[in-house]
């Protein structure tokens, strides 16, 4: 939070005592917004790590299916290296890395709204340039594009079943505390057909700011020719149930107890992202675990070279690989989905 700024609490305490409860969507929306515009989230001292900052390994496969799917697309030189949120540029950096070992030197275009990260960035990818939104990407040639933990921290809709019908989850604020209530506003027309006669106290999400970046990206696949990988924790069919969780310090908090302060995400649909995709035209690959599509991918012989070559590292070198495909850890929960243009061809792990 910028020096002097008035604490996001204080915001939405005097904005509900004006105007009554505000939704989930906007209470998570205004959240993160705030919590990512001047901070550095990731690494030990932040609030978490993703996959790149845990090995090199990880970017390093990204870079080579990239590679893989472009020459055998016909290694087009007018080609695009699209990262979404890309954090402290570190996976760009080694999958690049990797690319170039191939032919493959895209102009590189980072979406990202954090001024403090956009410095990091810079330091790790200094050819870059930089958008606010997909909306500016550029309109001509294929698109390679990564999104790496971008779609659970866009804001979910709640809708929860009540004695009289579906309302909208709202967050009101008693006694000095944020806490979730149902809406007045009936909503059972935003519920899809199959859950509209679960039982009472059924709770689903949707997220119309990730099927929106989803949908847009597959337009651009379909018109310009590429592909796309969409990885994050999620499920590849529609639950029910709240997963809204927040993050500060590597510990997991009441997502209403910090707004601002705290990382808040929502496990992906990923049924829903591809529907999204597919209603452009794009081709869905598949989505599967990350520990499978790493795996597919070689990571088990990187890991073992890697070793092989830095024994005084071996250990750490295995324990991150594990931490990324166990299937107790990261390979498991973290799901990969594969986009591409409907002329291109498919891509290895899916």
């Amino acid at each position: 939070m910028e020096r002097g700024a008035e604490p996001l609490s204080a915001i939405f305490q005097r904005l509900i005592a004006n105007y009554g409860p505000i939704s989930v969507m906007h209470y998570m929306g205004e959240s993160n917004a705030r919590y990512y515009a001047d901070k550095d989230p990731l690494g030990s001292g932040g609030d978490f790590i993703t996959a790149p900052e845990i090995s090199q390994m990880f970017g390093e496969l990204i870079g080579l299916w990239l590679a893989d799917i472009w020459i055998r697309a016909g290694r087009d030189e007018d080609v695009h290296y699209v990262e979404l949120g890309p954090g402290r540029g570190t996976l760009a950096r080694d999958a690049l890395r990797a690319m170039k070992r191939y032919g493959l030197e895209p102009r590189v275009h980072f979406v990202e709204s954090s001024t403090a990260l956009k410095d990091i960035q810079l330091a790790a990818v200094p050819q870059a340039h930089w958008h606010h939104d997909v909306s500016s990407l550029p309109l001509h040639g294929p698109m390679l594009v990564i999104a790496n933990e971008f779609l659970d921290a866009l804001p979910v809709r709640q809708l929860v079943k009540t004695g009289q019908g579906w309302r909208e989850r709202m967050v009101d604020c008693r006694e000095g505390r944020f806490v979730p209530v149902a809406g007045e506003k009936p909503m059972d027309a935003a519920v899809p057909a199959e859950l509209k006669d679960q039982p009472e106290g059924t709770l689903i999400e949707t997220c119309p700011g990730a099927s929106a970046v989803v949908y847009e990206i597959a337009g651009r696949l379909v018109d310009q020719g590429g592909a796309a990988l969409f990885i994050d924790y999620g499920h590849d069919r529609m639950r029910t149930g709240s997963t809204l969780q927040a993050l500060k310090a590597h510990t997991k908090v009441d997502p209403f107890a910090l707004p601002g302060e705290a990382d808040l995400t929502c496990h992906v649909d990923f049924a829903a992202m591809a529907n999204a995709a597919l209603a452009r035209g794009a081709r869905h690959l598949g989505t599967v675990t990350q520990g499978r599509f790493l795996r597919e991918l070689g990571i088990e012989t990187r890991a073992d070279n890697l070793a092989a070559f830095a024994p005084q590292h071996a250990a750490a070198i295995q324990s991150a690989k594990e931490r990324l495909i166990g299937e107790g850890q990261m390979g498991a929960l973290f799901k990969v989905m594969g986009l591409t243009s409907p002329d291109w061809p498919d891509g290895a792990g899916f």
